[in-house]
């Protein structure tokens, strides 16, 4: 499984990414100290590209026939803090004769108005993300949100150095939800973190049951060289982990599957990945590659289809991850 705390894509992402979509990386290091993570010791503080930099390559990745962007970073939605902290601050740039600002708001109006899906990953809950929203609504963004929480216990949050309070991360998920029906969340959890109690596992439980996240990823804490997490007091045994970690997916399966069935006689835009013998496979708006579902369709109507194609398919079936369809 990738781990999300010592690279940014999965092993496969960048070097052997097939050609309909491609990694679209904004800044390289993060100003956050997450006691459990070493890459700010490897990659150092936040430093976002500039904007045409980043707008060029879409350019260029969009005529070369990608069809979907994703968009990451160490943290996405710290997007260009660095650069406005700067002496005189970059408020401005020029894109296409005009200008425009340095901004994560303006890439995600720019980058949608490539035609292309993009996706957004790695979007820690700072109160502007709540701007993107009606960007997803208004089909700009693909109504996705990867937001990593890593638990919800406030005490376990406070000894990882998160942000956010999970009472206001609830609300603000169902004001998401009212503005963009569509949205899929997608999250990852870290269990057993030093001094995590099953008070605070079951804190994190509940939480699971009230936010209904549609995607979910989750680790068991291990100790990393260089991240202070590893010497903390209160380490949590490995058969208390293991244990831990069933639970939670357990609850996580009955949550993803009940989301799924939803989707049953609905119809979806698809992304085309492969087509085999069998029939197609893709990737719904709700599915980012490598991390989520697949959509398994049969070509009952016999079109013409071909790799990077979005086709529309009529959902039949689902299990705790994927959906089978027709088109």
């Amino acid at each position: 499984t990738h781990s999300p705390y010592t690279s940014l894509v999965p092993k496969q992402g960048v070097k052997l990414t097939p050609k309909h979509y491609a990694y679209l990386k904004i800044s390289e290091g993060c100003d956050h100290r997450c006691t459990f993570c070493i890459i700010p010791s490897m990659r150092g503080d936040l430093e976002s590209r500039s904007i045409t930099q980043v707008l060029d390559e879409a350019k260029r990745l969009a005529e070369a026939g990608v069809k979907e962007l994703l968009v990451v970073s160490q943290d996405t939605s710290a997007y260009s803090m660095d650069l406005k902290r700067q002496e005189g601050g970059v408020k401005t740039a020029f894109w296409n004769g005009m200008p425009i600002k340095n901004d994560l708001m303006t890439l995600c109006k720019q980058l949608g108005k490539l035609g292309i899906w993009v996706r957004l990953h790695y979007v820690y809950p700072y109160p502007h993300v709540d701007d993107l929203i009606p960007l997803m609504a208004d089909g700009t963004l693909l109504p996705y949100l990867d937001i990593p929480l890593q638990h919800a216990s406030p005490k376990i949050l406070k000894a990882m150095k998160r942000p956010g309070s999970i009472d206001r991360t609830l609300e603000r998920i169902k004001q998401w939800r009212e503005i963009c029906p569509d949205l899929t969340l997608r999250s990852t959890f870290i269990l057993g973190f030093p001094g995590e109690t099953e008070e605070d596992f079951q804190l994190l439980l509940d939480f699971l049951k009230e936010a209904q996240l549609d995607r979910v990823g989750c680790f068991k804490f291990s100790p990393v060289e260089g991240a202070p997490a590893t010497d903390m007091a209160d380490q949590v045994p490995e058969d208390v982990k293991e244990e831990r970690f069933h639970r939670f997916m357990q609850l996580q399966q009955e949550i993803s599957a009940n989301r799924l069935k939803q989707k049953i006689g609905k119809t979806l835009d698809v992304l085309v990945d492969e087509i085999d013998e069998e029939g197609i496979i893709g990737r719904s708006k709700a599915d980012a590659p490598e991390v989520d579902g697949l959509v398994y369709v049969d070509n009952l109507s016999g079109i013409n289809v071909k790799v990077g194609d979005v086709i529309k398919v009529t959902i039949t079936n689902s299990d705790e991850y994927d959906l089978w369809g027709s088109c």
